[in-house]
């Protein structure tokens, strides 16, 4: 081989090396935060955030946030060490309030103890959460995490009790009397303290709507990442029920959510991330995060034929006056 030559083998070492590069790269650029919205013109609240799951500090989340007119997020516990966080960071922050509670996917995690692994349908080899292995408290250990959660309700910059509710796509039959107890347990709570009820509904709209109708629902009851059809919108609607819109109306499967978004009425409407988890379109799969609350605000107005102020303007007094802040 001549000194001109190209060596076949280096060549096709570079083209493997720059093609792992360029992998490499999207898969980064797949991950890597959204970009900050345009700002809201009139500020809004975020109902819905876990921002113990998010990247960055609490700080950096709130002022980032801030910087495109979400200057309020509630911080929502999902089990007793969330709840305890989310009262805290409260405490801490202005701007931040705190729902405390129970997951539903919590309770029989509790009580039945958890094999750990990642959360799977029924039958599909995980736990019912993303935490680890746990032992079984029975019955005793769930009214011990009741008994914590209740005492943090009582605080004043605790505004809801939630997330609590019905969860069938994670919990098979075993573990549904263990969520209904528990569930029932959060409505007494949020009533005897005079809290909003934030509920979680998967795949259980029928049992959550029974419950909540033989316990009596609290005078402000919100379905977190609302889930339900337009009948159901409407069946909401006359029980004075808040609907809370996330992420997940800008998907392209998603046309029931907003077929339930154009019927559901303005004066009960609110808007969330549920951050991290359902990102907008077009960021989908991307982490989440308050600031992009303006992203499905623009989605939501659209499909309810308004203008995005006017609309704004009714998600921040419709959140105010749902966790009475």
């Amino acid at each position: 081989m001549s000194s001109t030559d190209t060596d076949p083998n280096a060549v096709r070492g570079a083209e493997a090396a720059g093609a792992d590069k360029a992998a490499k790269a999207a898969k980064a650029a797949k991950h890597a935060a959204p970009p900050l919205p345009e700002p809201l013109r009139v500020p809004v609240a975020d109902s819905h955030t876990h921002l113990d799951m998010q990247s960055g500090t609490v700080g950096e989340a709130l002022a980032k946030a801030a910087s495109v007119g979400v200057t309020t997020v509630v911080q929502v516990g999902c089990d007793v060490k969330g709840s305890r966080w989310a009262a805290e960071t409260a405490a801490a922050y202005t701007g931040v309030h705190a729902a405390v509670a129970l997951h539903p996917n919590e309770a029989p995690r509790i009580v039945h103890g958890d094999p750990g692994g990642t959360s799977q349908p029924p039958g599909a080899g995980g736990g019912w959460s993303r935490q680890g292995a746990r032992e079984p408290g029975g019955a005793a250990g769930l009214d011990a995490a009741l008994a914590e959660i209740d005492r943090l309700a009582a605080l004043p910059q605790v505004k809801g009790v939630g997330e609590t509710g019905l969860d069938y796509f994670r919990t098979g039959p075993e573990g549904k009397e263990a969520q209904e107890r528990s569930f029932r347990a959060h409505i007494e709570i949020a009533k005897r303290h005079g809290k909003a009820l934030v509920i979680h509904d998967r795949d259980a709209h029928a049992d959550v709507l029974r419950v909540l109708k033989e316990e009596g629902a609290p005078e402000r009851t919100v379905f977190h990442c609302y889930s339900g059809d337009a009948e159901m919108a409407e069946v909401c609607a006359r029980a004075g029920y808040f609907m809370s819109f996330a992420g997940n109306v800008t998907f392209k499967n998603a046309g029931q959510l907003r077929d339930a978004l154009a019927v559901a009425p303005p004066e009960l409407v609110l808007v969330e991330t549920d951050a991290p988890f359902l990102t907008p379109v077009p960021y989908r799969g991307r982490p989440n995060a308050p600031y992009l609350v303006p992203v499905t605000v623009r989605a939501m107005a659209a499909v309810r034929g308004t203008d995005e102020d006017t609309l704004a303007t009714a998600l921040a007094a419709n959140t105010a006056r749902a966790f009475g802040y």
